[in-house]
């Protein structure tokens, strides 16, 4: 059967992990192996240094930009406002600019090493537009998300499928973040032809737009597609294929996802404390296995249930497991409303791969979902987790994703036959 009649559900569950299967494949790497993370253009190409006091530079940059620097034996970690499963950082960033003062209109790579932008394209006639919203031009910005999957095959194989569309998601939710500390609306699109835009930006099979968001003035005018092709430039320093990984991308790009009418929504963050948060986002690695409040908690909650700025959606349901939260009763939830009463923090912690960050916090979160598309299901299911680290972090709180668990188990937990895509768990 040809891989686009195959269904997300199918690559989802062959990426299942079990307690057999993780003890018959423990999964060690070299460390001194690991592909760059960075994509860098050659230096020839012009270059756009960001400026943070200038707002559209600002804006720009604080959608990927690096927040603190560790320095380890194997080198340093450059970590970032968006996270990433095991900080490899698959995600790359790319704008394209029209109308916008002082930015000469073109398609610029997001430089997130040197905070620059790097002019890969620059537009006449043509743009994005025909591949995203034909029929349309937008004054003002497009940016596209694209995974260099091999920065996380290196280490995950098959599974990184699973942790490719939750970066992304994660870097859309960086992108609104942003967005919102800059007073401006952005779109998410997740339907579009992918394939054919990653054919026109030259990425080959080694990288692959996952989706894009747009922020500015629509109008309607016809832009036609990008009249050449750009060069291709390899986002590592060397490459290995998976085929499993291509074909249940291409697959998954091509299926169409539910649609909604679009809806805004509406956060009253502090922007100064808002603005601070972003910054200091981090994943938290020990709790100390104290109680949050029921008010903060509801707060978070509130948070998580607000609009998602798209119209092609999946919808995510949340269930919590409550360990300590002062006022409510420990066990499993869903939102708010409670399934079945137990002390559950000895089980989620060996659910997740026996990490004693989801037995020690004080809520277990997992996300699942009755999918139409796998791809844009596990992509809001991360932008929902930058909302949650976001969230927490502003109130006080830790929090952290949880990527590896026991699928099958973990279902049973919550009772469900919906595919779990995420765990994430808060706590202090």
């Amino acid at each position: 059967m040809p891989s686009s009649q195959i269904s997300g559900k199918a690559y989802h569950d062959v990426t299942k992990h079990s307690y057999l299967s993780v003890q018959l494949d423990p999964n060690y790497v070299d460390a001194s192996t690991q592909p760059s993370s960075f994509k860098i253009y050659p230096k020839f190409y012009r270059r756009v240094k960001l400026n943070l006091n200038n707002p559209v530079h600002s804006f720009i940059s604080l959608t990927s930009a690096i927040t603190l620097e560790k320095v380890y034996k194997d080198g340093p970690l450059k970590l970032r406002v968006n996270p990433s499963a095991g900080a490899l950082y698959p995600t790359e960033v790319y704008v394209q600019v029209r109308g916008i003062e002082g930015i000469v209109n073109g398609i610029y790579h997001l430089e997130v090493e040197n905070n620059c932008l790097t002019l890969i394209y620059e537009l006449i006639d043509d743009g994005l537009e025909s591949y995203i919203i034909p029929g349309k031009s937008i004054n003002g910005f497009i940016f596209l998300i694209s995974c260099v999957y091999y920065r996380s095959s290196w280490k995950y194989q098959n599974r990184s499928i699973r942790y490719c569309f939750l970066d992304s998601g994660h870097h859309l939710g960086a992108i609104a973040a942003s967005a919102f500390l800059h007073n401006r609306d952005i779109q998410i699109v997740f339907d579009f032809d992918k394939l054919a835009l990653n054919s026109d930006l030259g990425f080959e099979n080694k990288e692959f737009i996952t989706a894009c968001a747009v922020s500015g003035e629509i109008q309607d005018k016809k832009i036609r597609r990008l009249r050449l092709k750009v060069p291709f430039v390899c986002g590592t320093d060397y490459f290995e294929s998976n085929q499993f990984i291509e074909d249940a991308y291409q697959a998954t790009a091509l299926q169409k996802s539910y649609q909604q009418k679009l809806e805004y929504p509406q956060f009253d963050f502090d922007q100064d404390k808002f603005y601070q948060t972003v910054w200091d986002r981090r994943s938290i690695r020990r709790f100390r296995k104290e109680s949050i409040s029921q008010e903060d908690y509801l707060y978070v909650v509130q948070q998580l249930q607000q609009s998602i700025p798209t119209e092609n959606y999946e919808e995510i349901e949340f269930y919590s497991v409550v360990h300590r939260v002062e006022g409510m009763t420990p066990g499993l939830y869903r939102g708010t409303h409670l399934i079945k009463t137990g002390n559950f923090s000895e089980k989620t912690g060996y659910l997740c791969i026996n990490q004693a960050i989801a037995r020690d916090g004080a809520v277990t979160l997992f996300f699942v979902s009755d999918y139409l598309n796998y791809q844009t299901a596990m992509q809001i299911a991360g932008f929902l987790g930058q909302r949650l680290y976001l969230t927490s972090n502003y109130l006080g709180i830790q929090c952290s994703g949880i990527g590896a668990y026991y699928d099958d188990e973990t279902q049973e937990l919550l009772e469900i036959n919906k595919d779990v895509l995420y765990g994430m768990v808060i706590g202090i």
